[in-house]
């Protein structure tokens, strides 16, 4: 205790001790202005040479710095000036710096390859950044969407603002395999398991940067980083003051055959302040508001569980149709051995007759389209906020959160309709030069969410059930047959009488009714009632000052997820949610062994979830710099992940077959264990019995070498191979347990190791008066999937971008412009919802701006899909179309 009592007095003592020194220190100040043009320069960092104290200029590029005494040299620095050094003897003159402009070509600085601040040109692994200027210049309609045109790649659009990017394959809508990672919190929704980044993430006002890592992440970002992981930043209101905001207004649905043109809203305000030296902060809010993309994918599918294939076939041709984006048509029987054959039995003199029919006559039940049973009108509603203070000049103290609400649609083992989701993230940090230490939360509200299939199928049954519907069909049918028509013909006359009273979509009948199913909790209707949370705690210390000869960073992090979903996602009860709990550590050492030649890092990690055995994952890598600006890299990684918590812990009836996890628990309460079910292919032939087998995390190793080089400061070059083999591939299997004719969905691991690789090339060269060209092209394929396991690689074999742009020409370089194409090839999709053949598609992307200097505002007009070719990124999902729109940004141009 007195150890303790000593301990905490000391650190008391010390922290007083640097407080006072830091308010008495002599304060410098001056302006900051562009040599080119006189312009004030706002976000320039100020710093002490030889400490990590520094400032940020304001709006007007002026700032004010303390230090401990004179002689003394600042630092400034900015993306796309040059670095000058300024040495001031006496505080009474101001400082006035002509800032020199210069190419930010291959001199970005990045902290996600390694978890330290190095030149992007120098990352030991490929690295993808984009800064608020890209975005700010970027043809797209939000933010999020930049990343789509970053090398290898690929983003699955749900909707219209729920979208899944990922890296390297296994492409779909929450990608289990990608990590996002936004201002040090992972946004995964902890009982959902997809990433909210599109949907409650940052405004798009206070994005700073985006880092991506394509590739194997988990040595240093943990269990998920399977594929790559994105880092969203924000913006520091030290260095970024004032009051912000954007008015992006446009149309979409431009030649929709089933939802008019209709408006674009996309507004957004950021206001910061530094009120002080030590204490600033931030609060920003967007919304935006659209009639969403409509899935009207309305192609035959021919079911067998979660998978199936496509087929011919439409409503009135097919009886046992089972329309893509139709719901409700998935409650389906034989009609020959369910109805008519007990009816020879009940009615004699028509048994002679009914013998005559095939001896299978499947029917399905009529759905409803997405169209008519989806609220078009989506909407997202975003806050956030943060309060900055500076305990002394190197530790400072972040309390920040983000919140965020709406309406939108996402693609998982079926359509589900997220209505009024809420997720908040709130965490508390301190942070200094050499060490952070952080504690978050993610808390999750699904509000009104509810399963599309289920939901409609439980409202046809509502309406008249099954037992009614089929018996009136049964008998229109046999009266159609002998009064003389065809098959089809007699089919179409039983379908009307049968559905005769049908509520029609957008009646108050059917809105009521609707309302009614989808309110009630599974399985009585379609809601889910998930409350999950996430809790995370985690550090780190660079200890590269106390090890003299290496760079050497530590660090920890333990995490409990709480799954609270009353019983209609996971098997828990109300009052009495699962728990999960897992907790992990790394270390990374890194050497130059030949300066300016040879840099060698290796780095290594250890991560135990309590229903698993811990894993150790490693990663080594090197530079080697043949000559100055060109870079060689070569690593060998390894990334992990532990069974999602769905796919631990899922119990859901998904309307065409039920869902469960891995646990043990679940195969015995359904009998699995001593009733082993047999394999199902998409074909839905029987296979063999699939015992119980204790599901294990799975993993990956993978080899890489990239080169990097910037020539003559006007071409920057980068390309990359890679090779990996994932073991103990987690992947779904479909089974029909004979006995009792019910349909599983479960959890396995493939019994061989799967072999994936690829490539990419890249190249951005500066033109003349500023005009900027860039191009890439990539590859990804996958192979030595065991036949009856679907990998859901969901990749194409090729794709490409190219652009060309232009931040500032004409009069007073006041103008500007950005065009992207983007082309994939197209490839067989596949997932729980649905699978069968991904067309190619290719975009423009285009967009020309205006500067108004004196308000650092800016005028733009874009479009994204320019060409209004709709595509979609998934079968089954929406069909995208273009968005054109108009913006102003008030004091954006910092």
């Amino acid at each position: 205790m007195r150890k303790s009592a000593c301990f905490l007095f000391s650190l008391l003592a010390t922290m007083l001790m640097s407080v006072t020194a830091f308010s008495q220190a002599v304060t410098l100040s001056g302006t900051v202005k562009n040599k080119t043009n006189a312009e004030s320069v706002p976000s320039v960092s100020v710093s002490l040479k030889g400490s990590t104290q520094g400032v940020y200029t304001d709006e007007t590029g002026s700032f004010k710095i303390a230090v401990q005494k004179l002689p003394a040299t600042l630092v400034f620095s900015s993306v796309g000036f040059e670095t000058q050094e300024v040495t001031v003897s006496d505080a009474s003159n101001s400082i006035q710096v002509a800032f020199v402009p210069g190419s930010s070509l291959g001199q970005e600085v990045v902290v996600a390859a390694t978890r330290t601040p190095q030149r992007i040109l120098e990352s030991p692994v490929t690295i993808e950044r984009v800064s608020n200027v890209a975005i700010r210049n970027a043809p797209a309609s939000n933010y999020y969407d930049v990343v789509q045109n970053l090398k290898g790649v690929d983003v699955v659009a749900s909707s219209l603002t729920f979208k899944t990017p990922t890296t390297r394959g296994f492409s779909g809508s929450g990608n289990l395999r990608f990590n996002q990672i936004v201002d040090g919190m992972d946004n995964q929704a902890p009982g959902l398991n997809f990433s909210v980044g599109s949907v409650i993430g940052l405004t798009e006002l206070d994005v700073d940067n985006m880092e991506l890592l394509p590739g194997a992440s988990s040595a240093l970002f943990g269990p998920g980083g399977m594929n790559g992981t994105l880092l969203i930043n924000s913006k520091n209101p030290f260095k970024y003051q004032g009051l912000s905001f954007q008015i992006k207004t446009g149309i979409m649905h431009i030649d929709d055959k089933e939802r008019g043109v209709s408006p674009y809203h996309n507004w957004s305000v950021r206001w910061a302040k530094k009120v002080s030296d030590r204490f600033a902060f931030k609060i920003g809010t967007e919304l935006i508001q659209a009639k969403d993309w409509l899935a009207d994918d309305y192609r035959n599918y021919k079911r067998f569980g979660t998978s199936g294939n496509l087929t011919t076939g439409t409503r009135d041709t097919d009886p046992n149709y089972d329309g893509v984006n139709v719901y409700g048509d998935e409650t389906t029987i034989d009609l020959r051995t369910r109805v008519l054959n007990p009816i020879a039995a009940q009615v004699p003199f028509l048994a002679s007759y009914i013998s005559t029919l095939p001896s299978s006559i499947p029917v399905s039940r009529t759905g409803y389209t997405e169209n008519e049973v989806v609220d078009p009108n989506t909407i997202n509603y975003k806050l956030s906020g943060a309060v900055h203070y500076k305990l002394t000049s190197r530790v400072e103290a972040v309390l920040a959160g983000n919140w965020g609400t709406g309406n939108t649609v996402y693609t998982g083992s079926q359509r589900y309709s997220l209505k009024n989701l809420k997720v908040g993230q709130y965490k508390l940090e301190l942070n200094s030069d050499k060490w952070f230490i952080r504690g978050y939360t993610t808390q999750e509200n699904a509000g009104e969410s509810h399963n599309l299939t289920i939901t409609t199928q439980l409202f046809n049954e509502a309406w008249k059930p099954s037992a009614q519907w089929y018996q009136e069909y049964a008998f229109a049918y046999l009266n159609a047959k002998q009064a003389g028509r065809d098959d089809l013909a007699a089919h179409n006359i039983a379908r009307s009488t049968a559905d005769q009273g049908r509520p029609a979509a957008g009646s108050q009948q059917f809105k009521n009714l609707f309302d009614q199913v989808r309110m009630k909790p599974i399985p009585q209707g379609g809601l889910f009632k998930d409350r999950s949370d996430l809790y995370m705690a985690e550090g780190q210390y660079n200890l590269s000052s106390l090890a003299k000869y290496a760079e050497v960073l530590v660090g920890g992090n333990w995490k409990q997820y709480v799954l609270n979903s009353e019983g209609t996602l996971f098997p828990d009860t109300k009052g009495n949610p699962i728990k999960i709990n897992e907790y992990g550590a790394y270390v990374q050492v890194g050497k130059e062994i030949i300066q300016d030649v040879l840099k060698l890092t290796a780095s290594g990690r250890y991560d135990k979830n309590e229903n698993f055995e811990g894993r150790f994952t490693p990663r080594v890598t090197a530079v080697v710099k043949p000559a100055k600006d060109h870079n060689i890299r070569l690593s060998y990684q390894t990334a992990y992940r532990f069974p999602s918590t769905q796919q631990q812990w899922i119990d859901l009836d998904a309307g065409t077959g039920r869902l469960i996890g891995a646990n043990k628990s679940l195969w015995e309460k359904y009998n699995l264990i001593n009733d082993p079910a047999n394999a199902v292919t998409p074909n839905g032939d029987l296979g063999e019995k699939v015992p119980y087998t204790e599901v294990k995390p799975e993993s990956v190793t993978t080899f890489e070498a990239g080169y990097k080089s910037l020539i003559a400061k006007k071409l920057l070059i980068d390309a990359y191979g890679y090779y990996g083999k994932y073991q103990d591939f987690i992947t779904r299997r479909d089974v029909l347990q004979v006995s009792t004719g019910k349909g599983y969905s479960i959890v396995v691991n493939a019994p061989e190791k799967v072999k994936t690789y690829g490539w990419g090339l890249s190249a951005e060269y500066l033109l003349p008066a500023n005009f900027v060209v860039n191009g890439s092209l990539s590859s990804d394929k996958i192979e030595d999937v065991p036949a009856g396991f679907r990998a859901f690689f969901n990749t194409p074999e090729l794709r490409s971008v190219l652009g060309l742009s232009n931040t500032g020409f004409g009069k007073d370089k006041r103008f500007g412009f950005n065009i992207a194409w983007r082309w994939q090839e197209g490839f067989f999709y596949e997932n729980d919802f649905t699978q069968g053949d991904l067309p190619a598609y290719n975009v423009v992307d285009a967009a020309v701006s205006y500067k108004l200097p004196k308000s650092k505002s800016m005028l733009k007009l874009g479009g994204t899909n320019i060409g209004n070719q709709y595509y979609r990124s998934a079968v089954g999902n929406p069909s995208i179309g273009g968005v054109y729109y108009v913006s102003y940004a008030f004091n954006v141009l910092q």
